[in-house]
């Protein structure tokens, strides 16, 4: 029992009437504040999200090729588009090649030493390539020797 009436809350409830009694200037806007607040608060607070999982796609195969091709058809598909990646890859070659003739004509139309810069520009390439390849030998170098090795 003793609990109970030392935390009644009657005398809390008293005192706050008493003192919403009381004639202050500013009385309702601190209670819309309050209000404002602790409602923003439990409007955040009890919100919920929920993600919908995603849709499965559609799978599409490749619907191009005819399902009864012959290997012979497919060898002579391959060897066409071999063809034309040989043309593209030619093509390609060629125009980096005429940018850097292109190139070279600025250069020497500047007063740079072109040929300089291209045998510059070579070793620098040279170099790049047999660290590559001495790269590449120290990590697979002593495996392949091994196999060698063991073939013998």
């Amino acid at each position: 029992m003793r609990y109970r009436t030392r935390f009644n809350a009657v005398g809390g409830i008293n005192d706050f009437i008493q003192e919403w009694k009381k004639p202050t200037p500013y009385r309702w806007p601190i209670l819309a504040a309050s209000f404002a607040i602790s409602g923003s608060l439990l409007f955040w607070v009890t919100q919920e999200k929920y993600y919908y999982p995603p849709q499965e796609p559609d799978v599409t195969y490749i619907t191009t090729y005819a399902a009864d091709r012959t290997d012979e058809e497919i060898r002579q598909s391959n060897i066409e588009n071999q063809r034309l990646k040989d043309e593209r890859e030619a093509e390609e070659a060629r125009l980096i090649e005429r940018r850097r003739e292109l190139y070279k004509e600025v250069g020497a139309a500047s007063g740079l030493d072109v040929e300089a810069m291209e045998a510059q520009i070579e070793a620098e390439e040279a170099a790049a390539a047999a660290a590559e390849r001495q790269r590449l030998e120290s990590l697979f170098g002593e495996s392949t020797q091994g196999t060698e090795s063991d073939s013998e």
